[in-house]
């Protein structure tokens, strides 16, 4: 089922056979350190090297290596089995996994295949923010209601919003480089991490190649302490994700109707009634966030293992790696195709500005009766008595202000308190902490 969310690319990179090619690679790279330490003959990586580019790893490998599993029931060993058959160079098989216990192989490839997915979601993401900072840009000196609690507050700037999710991205990023940075890890230590088969050096050389970092200490597994790094990383990027997917969601809806998420020609909106717009593809976003956040469950409980290993987390990153990564692709692609195509009535934004009869500005008018003489306390009791009779009487707050006696302001020295524009006075100081 994920598959309907992979690009070609990623579905390449969590095919059988690219892993098959990575395992191979790593192969190759072991044996080149032997050849260093003069354990092996030198020119045996290199004719296995040559071997696969004669006749590359491909689907018609990767269906012999799980032709012989079914027999082996091991899939190391019938790797290194397909790959002997595959060069018909008894030589080179002799030396082949020298040394190696399976998951030296098997922790670093997936390591470098989940590095190699990491830069696909890196570069969804940054397409991400450039989307958000569009609109913040355009949208920073609209004035917009703004809402605590669900509830209208004061006027802000609309881009504003779209800058704080840009902000979240970049931390996204942040996290994300971080991560990436954990799990570029090779491990080359043998059965129980301890090189008896081995030499530091061959851990090094692999490493080295790779460009990736050794494993300081390792029980024959990577520590999975990493691999919840970033499974945390993709889940907190699922939750920003979510967070701009449930605003818009709100700010889509019939009696709000600032944004709407794009709508094209053909598309329909309900099997049953033609008149709907639904905001589907954020309502996957939210959805698919549920997702992330659980694998990252998952992941915690793997790095709890037994002894200097067991398997019991071999099965589960099988399914949240790849899975897990492919969705935050496929989020990313998913929001910023909104983001692009994001429609956004701006003529609704002046009307909801309005919609509490100017109530909205009660705080300013508070700080302009205090400026103008009276104490806190009475100032605020009249504020708050005329606002409570503009929401229950539907009258205009500022025509209740100026028929109060107690309102010390009237005329143009009270209209200066609705103003929306002096909301927006400081924006340009928080844009530019982006360079904005």
């Amino acid at each position: 089922m994920i598959e309907r969310y992979q690009t070609p690319e990623m579905k390449a990179l969590w095919s059988e056979t690219r892993k098959y090619q990575v395992w191979a690679e790593v192969q190759i790279l072991a044996m080149e350190a032997w050849e260093n330490l003069g354990q092996i003959p030198v020119g045996t990586a290199r004719r296995l090297r040559e071997a696969l580019r004669q006749k590359p790893v491909d689907a018609a490998f990767a269906q012999r290596v799980d032709d012989i599993e079914t027999e082996t029931r091991h899939d190391m060993v019938a790797f290194t089995r397909a790959l002997a058959e595959w060069t018909t160079d008894a030589d080179v098989a002799r030396w082949l996994h020298l040394g190696l216990t399976s998951t030296d192989v098997v922790d670093t490839a997936q390591n470098v295949l989940l590095a190699e997915a990491l830069a696909l979601v890196e570069q969804e993401l940054e397409q991400t923010k450039e989307a958000l900072q569009t609109l913040a840009v355009k949208y920073r000196r609209l004035p917009a209601i703004g809402r605590t609690h669900g509830v209208h507050a004061e006027p802000t700037s609309f881009g504003l919003r779209f800058l704080s999710f840009y902000a979240a991205l970049l931390r996204d990023a942040d996290r994300l480089r971080r991560a990436c940075e954990g799990i570029r890890i090779t491990m080359i230590s043998g059965s129980v991490g301890n090189y008896a088969h081995l030499e530091p050096a061959v851990e090094q050389w692999v490493a080295t190649n790779l460009g990736f970092q050794i494993e300081p200490v390792s029980t024959q597994v990577v520590p999975r302490d990493r691999h919840a790094e970033l499974m945390g990383a993709l889940a907190i990027l699922g939750a920003n994700m979510e967070r701009i997917a449930v605003e818009l969601r709100h700010l889509q809806r019939t009696e709000v109707l600032e944004t709407q998420e794009p709508f094209s020609d053909k598309q329909t909106g309900s099997s049953s009634m033609p008149h709907k717009k639904n905001p589907v593809a954020l309502e996957n976003i939210s959805g698919l966030a549920r997702l992330l956040r659980s694998n990252l469950q998952a992941e915690l409980e793997n790095v709890a293992l037994w002894h200097e290993r067991d398997i019991s987390h071999s099965s589960v990153e099988r399914v949240i790696l790849p899975d897990s990564t492919t969705l935050a692709h496929y989020m990313l692609r998913r929001l910023r195709w909104v983001l692009q195509g994001l429609v956004v009535y701006e003529d609704n934004i002046a009307r909801n500005l309005l919609l509490t009869r100017g109530l909205v500005y009660s705080q300013r008018v508070l700080g302009f009766l205090i400026e103008a003489g009276m104490d806190r306390t009475t100032a605020y009791d009249v504020v708050q008595r005329n606002a409570l009779q503009s929401w229950e009487e539907g009258q205009e707050f500022r025509n209740l202000l100026e028929a109060d006696p107690r309102c010390i302001l009237k005329g143009e020295a009270l209209a200066a308190a609705f103003d929306p524009g002096y909301f927006l006075r400081q924006v340009d100081a928080i844009y530019a902490r982006f360079g904005l």
